[in-house]
């Protein structure tokens, strides 16, 4: 016998998902979700998108694709870039939704995989709640689906004891469901989706019915790369998925500008200074994140070691957002070399003993001969006092 998930019967506490009523979001709400965040982006998108849209899809593909690359309609509309990086692994991401297969996200940590799940979510369902955050204690009934107790004890099993998990909702509906951190799960856990993903089916055995996908659902995965070997994927979970690989930045200019366009975003949301007048800082800022990260310095003639950190964007998007309330609150409103200087070396020295001797050798052979770098090494010598 096949059901139907009722979304009504969600219980956030429960499996890790969120409240439903997602229609709307608070005007002083901190982190608005994305198809709130961008609704007039996406509404633009969807009165002109006359392309074949798959089943339940709120835009086609290609529309999709434009929402997180960026782009001008036809009517004047300008759509910001959502993600900085190739066009083929953005247009092969969305074609991997438009299909049977599932995606999976994988790429080093800061490398956005979350927040391009939350968008290609937010732009094909229009809801980028449906999520199972992965941990080392996520257990099964987050993926699959809960009881409410009181009753089952009550009743005995019964559908309206059954509380439906974000996967199980998404498979009635016709929506993109996402889980975070997969390979943070454990594995009996994450085998769970086995069925799921071929099948399209989700058994009930205590019931003896079953919830079948309906056309339009499918599932986004996010994985880090540095996770290699904390539980690894199966094999036959591995073949559910199209893998999909987010790469770090190829270019300084490219990872300046991702800093610089979330830093603004953020900045906005906290009443912080404006980004352009510290567009310097976030310069060096990504410089030595990446000469560190690279193990050379920009010009390819000095070998450096590599701290234990990834050193990634998301990281250099949080040291510049710490600085730029640093002069909010005690300077001048304009980032400099003094307010980023703590922040560098919180992210560089994770190891006390080990990362310290690696981030004063780069500071004594690399930043102090560095010319017009004279005012960030003073501030990186005190803040490491």
């Amino acid at each position: 016998m096949s059901v139907s998930a009722e979304p009504t019967s969600v219980d956030p506490r429960r499996n890790g998902s969120v409240p439903t009523d997602t229609g709307t979001a608070r005007p002083d709400t901190l982190r608005p979700h994305a198809e709130h965040a961008f609704a007039d982006e996406l509404a633009a998108l969807a009165a002109q998108d006359d392309r074949p849209r798959p089943a339940r899809w709120r835009l086609s593909p290609w529309a999709v694709a434009t929402y997180l690359l960026g782009g001008t309609l036809p009517d004047g509309t300008v759509v910001t870039p959502k993600y900085v990086g190739p066009r083929r692994v953005v247009e092969v991401a969305v074609t991997t939704l438009a299909t049977d297969r599932a995606l999976l996200l994988l790429g080093v940590p800061g490398t956005a995989k979350t927040w391009v799940s939350e968008h290609l979510a937010a732009a094909v369902s229009g809801d980028s709640t449906l999520l199972v955050q992965g941990t080392a204690g996520t257990p099964e009934e987050a993926i699959r689906y809960g009881w409410n107790y009181a009753r089952l004890l009550a009743h005995g099993p019964s559908r309206e004891a059954l509380v439906a998990g974000p996967v199980m909702r998404a498979m009635a509906e016709g929506r993109t469901a996402r889980v975070e951190e997969l390979t943070r799960i454990p594995a009996d856990v994450q085998d769970s989706l086995i069925t799921i993903l071929s099948e399209k089916t989700l058994p009930i055995p205590e019931l003896g019915q079953e919830v079948q996908a309906v056309r339009g659902f499918n599932l986004i995965a996010t994985a880090n790369d540095r996770d290699r070997g904390v539980n690894e994927l199966s094999s036959a979970l591995r073949r559910r998925f199209n893998t999909v690989v987010l790469p770090l930045p190829e270019t300084p200019e490219a990872e300046v500008d991702i800093v610089t366009r979330r830093v603004e975003q953020i900045g906005r949301s906290l009443d912080l200074p404006a980004v352009p007048d510290g567009v310097d800082e976030i310069r060096r800022v990504v410089t030595v994140f990446r000469e560190l990260r690279d193990g050379v310095t920009a010009d390819g003639r000095t070998k450096l070691k590599s701290p234990s950190g990834t050193l990634s964007t998301a990281e250099a998007i949080s040291v510049v957002t710490g600085g730029l309330a640093l002069a909010a609150h005690f300077g001048d409103g304009v980032l400099r070399a003094g307010d980023v200087a703590a922040g560098v070396l919180g992210a560089v020295v994770r190891d006390p003993t080990a990362d310290r001797v690696v981030w004063q050798e780069y500071l004594e052979t690399v930043v102090r001969e560095r010319d017009g770098w004279s005012d960030f090494y003073r501030a990186c010598r005190e803040a490491g006092a």
